[in-house]
């Protein structure tokens, strides 16, 4: 086990809705689990028989109860196997690593009014929000659009707690979120959360945009999976050693995997905290991170290996 990371219990699995279950974690050791703030992550560590997946979880659990935390995980049909593991492998009482909790979809704190927006599973963030915006004096409303009642996850909790101060939209019932009107007229100093799908976040970033709201003012989180793609290799200059990328891998597990560390938080192309630079490349760069500007993917001399890959002859990584 990484001195980085905590070893932690299985005590409770649910399905909550088809496609997601519902996962709730102690520490083995007893006692209290690091504090957090709504809108935290961990890093969830599952050790296949083939290989290790790490990946991106928000905690849902209230930020005032350490006990445990609490996860909840969508089975993708896409997956390259982490969701795979935790749906099919894992059962109550085995062990996991989880990575201390990093909080890059935090409140703000400055904010006059909070407005959530969240899509599907995108809706675990806010649960650890909304126990933090109930404890103040800053209004706040959420608004969860899901495909139909048997997939909106964790609604009698929200029915419970937030009967007031909750909008469901329902696919199937024709009933969608006008992203205009609910942008339009908020009073000055309100700021917009989203986390869901991607066509989701981009809708509520051009509409808040076009409305005139300060890029400061507007959040959302989206941990991408890296995608599959083609074999390549990559040199890692500093460490002199050569790694092949296999399809179903990400270049930063590739390189994990020769024994080189590189720093991350997200592993979801978010953070910038694994930016590396390029050295050589006689190719393309494949970018699928939210955090490199278009200038910077233009010049091909950075790589967010988390989630970016490689179509070149020879890429040279400064590793």
């Amino acid at each position: 086990m990484s001195a980085q990371t905590i070893t932690v219990e299985i005590t409770s699995i649910a399905q909550v809705t088809p496609l997601i279950k519902h996962f709730r974690l102690k520490a083995t050791t007893g006692g209290y689990l690091p504090a957090f703030s709504g809108g935290s992550h961990i890093i969830v560590v599952m050790r296949g028989q083939k290989r290790i997946h790490r990946n991106p979880y928000s905690l849902l659990s209230s930020p005032n109860r350490l006990e445990h935390y609490e996860i909840a995980v969508r089975r993708m049909d896409e997956s390259r196997g982490g969701s795979h593991f935790l749906h099919d492998v894992v059962k109550i009482g085995d062990q996991l690593e989880i990575a201390h909790p990093v909080n890059l979809f935090g409140l703000e704190k400055q904010a006059r009014k909070h407005i959530l927006i969240a899509g599907g599973i995108g809706i675990t963030p806010f649960l650890a929000q909304l126990e933090d915006l109930r404890c103040g004096e800053v209004p706040y409303e959420l608004h969860y659009s899901v495909r139909s009642h048997e997939h909106a996850a964790f609604l009698q909790h929200l029915g419970t707690r937030e009967a007031t101060r909750v909008s469901m939209y329902y696919d199937n019932e024709g009933a969608t979120l006008n992203f205009e009107e609910l942008l339009a007229k908020q009073p000055l100093g309100t700021h917009v959360y989203v986390c869901g799908p991607a066509g989701m976040i981009t809708r509520v970033i051009d509409t808040a945009r076009s409305y005139g709201w300060p890029n400061s003012h507007v959040h959302w989180e989206q941990f991408n999976a890296p995608p599959v793609g083609d074999a390549f290799d990559v040199f890692l200059a500093r460490s002199k050693i050569s790694v092949h990328v296999v399809p179903d891998q990400s270049l930063l597990e590739c390189i994990e995997a020769a024994g080189v560390e590189v720093p991350y938080l997200c592993r979801g192309g978010v953070c910038g905290f694994c930016h590396t630079r390029v050295l050589e490349l006689d190719g393309e760069l494949l970018h699928h991170d939210h955090y490199l500007s278009a200038n910077e993917r233009t010049t091909g001399k950075s790589i967010m290996p988390c989630v970016s890959r490689a179509k070149a002859k020879r890429l040279v990584l400064d590793l």
